[in-house]
């Protein structure tokens, strides 16, 4: 038997270290193993999914070196490797269930399903929805189907007893069966859910073991009730410890930047990024802390993951990359990395039409482009004295601005502009006093290139960081004031 590992991101924002994190321990066991790595891309999120989210997650991970032997860009035996280009082959195997017996077409409406799951939770009993739940009688039923009301398909599932399912690294894992829902298979607009696709392409691409994200173990039961339902074997499971801020809480991009675009922005190197995440959880059987991906690869063993909770702290991924930097770079190699970094043609082509109308003399080319080439600015709470706004009024503005970006699906100037512009109406504020905090946010002072420019050049993931660093250096948020502002937030529609 062949191994076959695969990884399958959805690209419905920026590439996130957790997938990065999770391809690479896929990539180390397929290799040990002698096996195939491949990439699948879940876009079947049609609203969400983007090519230029698929391409930042592809461009990324082979930042990191993390390559694939299948996938959308390279082909492969099993493809297409990209979901929304497999709707016939879930709707053949959705058909199927279907046909068995073990999936039902649901007519239940959002308001429908909403009060079910009011009644229940007021009667204290679990909130998963069964098929006897969903059930409408046979008349209504056939009156929704005749009248072409929309509808999903969901999967047959039991209503009392414990499902087992069997992992790597964690042994037997019971889960209740009142907690598992109808699940959705086939979606209104007939595309699939991550469930029925994952499922039935790991099938048909061969795929012999699932490492992923511990977040997955309350779907393993649907996932292998599913398996059993279609009649096939089901891969190995091996759901992988969540990476942690230092306080303990799930990685999240509200307390650490998550995207491998801003590490790389920031200037850190591929290799020591690839070399930390290896760190997480997993450690060298010598236990030393540097080491490259073809040393990881040579003495991987997927036992030796520790399921407490790794820590992905930003100081020492730093340290680790100054390591590296000292160590590893001569004189020449540091100048292809500043090159490699930020001082490419294609970055600088960018910033020179936002620096030549300014400038009379090239010394004056770096203090006004600085922030171009740096990472977060140096400001202090004494920046904003100049702001013409309450505090309280000046984190709102500029949180209210990270939320709004962070559901952007298409970083461009002109994408930009309408957010800024909605917010500058929400906030009352002329267009020139609502940049005015934002500008200092983003180039670290009052007179630069246009800020406008420079968040679409800099990009997505460094414009957040520098947005978010600007409200922590104003004292940041307390968790009685996010409460109001995302209140707050909700009500602009």
């Amino acid at each position: 038997m062949t191994v076959r590992t695969r990884i399958a991101p959805s690209p419905t924002g920026d590439p996130h270290v957790g997938t990065a994190y999770v391809a690479l321990f896929n990539l180390c066991f397929a290799r040990q193993h002698g096996g195939e790595f491949i990439l699948r891309i879940e876009d079947t999120d049609r609203v969400r999914s983007t090519a230029e989210s698929e391409q930042m997650i592809l461009d990324s991970l082979r930042w990191l070196g993390i390559e694939w032997d299948e996938g959308p860009d390279v082909g492969g035996a099993y493809g297409p490797y990209r979901q929304s280009e497999r709707g016939d082959i879930y709707a053949e195997y959705t058909q199927q269930l279907l046909d068995a017996g073990h999936a039902f077409k649901c007519y239940r409406t959002a308001e429908e399903l909403n009060e079910l799951r009011e009644a229940r939770k007021a009667a204290g009993m679990h909130l998963a929805l069964k098929p006897d739940d969903l059930a409408l009688d046979a008349d209504e039923q056939q009156r929704r189907a005749d009248e072409g009301w929309p509808f999903v398909v969901r999967m047959q599932v039991p209503k009392e007893g414990v499902c087992v399912v069997d992992d790597m690294l964690r042994g037997r894992i019971e889960v209740d069966w009142a907690q598992v829902d109808a699940q959705i298979l086939l979606k209104s607009d007939g595309m699939p859910t991550y469930h029925l696709a994952n499922v039935v392409d790991d099938h048909l691409m061969a795929i012999t073991h699932v490492l992923r994200g511990e977040e997955w173990i309350n779907s393993a039961p649907k996932h292998q009730l599913l398996y059993e339902y279609l009649g096939w074997d089901m891969p190995v499971l091996c759901h992988m410890p969540l990476l942690r801020n230092p306080d303990k809480s799930k990685l999240s991009k509200r307390k650490n930047p998550t995207s491998i675009n801003y590490y790389r922005r920031m200037g850190f190197l591929p290799q020591a990024v690839t070399n930390y995440l290896g760190r997480m959880g997993w450690s060298m059987p010598d236990e030393r802390e540097k080491f490259t991906l073809a040393e990881m690869i040579e003495v991987f063993d997927i036992y030796r993951v520790s399921l407490g909770g790794p820590v992905f702290d930003r100081e020492k991924l730093t340290w680790l990359n100054g390591v590296y930097i000292r160590e590893d770079l001569d004189d020449d190699a540091f100048l292809q990395a500043l090159r490699d970094w930020a001082f490419n043609e294609a970055y600088v082509k960018q910033i020179l039409p936002q620096v030549r109308p300014r400038v009379e003399t090239l010394s004056q080319v770096a203090p006004l482009a600085g922030h171009f080439f740096s990472g977060l600015p140096a400001i202090t709470e004494a920046a904003f004295d100049g702001v013409k706004l309450e505090r309280e009024t000046l984190v709102k503005l500029l949180q209210f601005l990270v939320w709004r970006l962070e559901t952007l699906p298409a970083w461009h100037k002109e994408a930009l502009l309408e957010e800024v512009k909605y917010l500058a109406g929400h906030f009352d504020l002329k267009m020139k006093e609502f940049l005015a905090p934002v500008f200092i946010a983003i180039t670290g002072s009052s007179a630069s290139t246009s800020v406008m420019d420079a968040m679409a050049i800099l990009g997505s993931d460094m414009t957040r960081a520098r947005l978010r660093h600007a409200i922590s250096v104003l004292g940041g948020v307390s968790k009685k004031q996010a409460k109001r502002l995302e209140k707050a937030y909700r009500d602009l529609g």
